[in-house]
């Protein structure tokens, strides 16, 4: 998959009220806000254990893989039920979790 083909799938996630599930070579299954994507790179938020802090982290689509998580879905009840996007990422993920 390019990265346009990814930036594709992933911008429709740039809401604040939706959350994508993220894997890092050390950690899995952490929740993440989509804040913005390009044709290179995708920028996410972590919540972290202190309400109201959010770690920022900007990531390479060339080490994304953009997949589907059969097992969460989105927040919105007014929208039909969606499958959440899960993005795969070859790196380790950011530190404290």
């Amino acid at each position: 998959m390019t990265n346009q083909q990814k930036a594709e799938q992933i911008k429709p996630w740039i809401n604040p009220e939706e959350r994508v599930t993220v894997d890092f070579t050390d950690v899995r299954d952490l929740n993440a806000e989509v804040s913005g994507c390009t044709d290179n790179v995708v920028h996410l938020l972590f919540q972290e254990a202190f309400p109201h802090i959010k770690e920022r982290m900007t990531v390479p689509l060339r080490n994304v893989h953009v997949e589907e998580d059969p097992f969460h879905y989105t927040r919105d009840p007014d929208s039909p039920i969606q499958s959440r996007l899960r993005l795969r990422i070859d790196q380790k993920g950011p530190e404290g979790f």
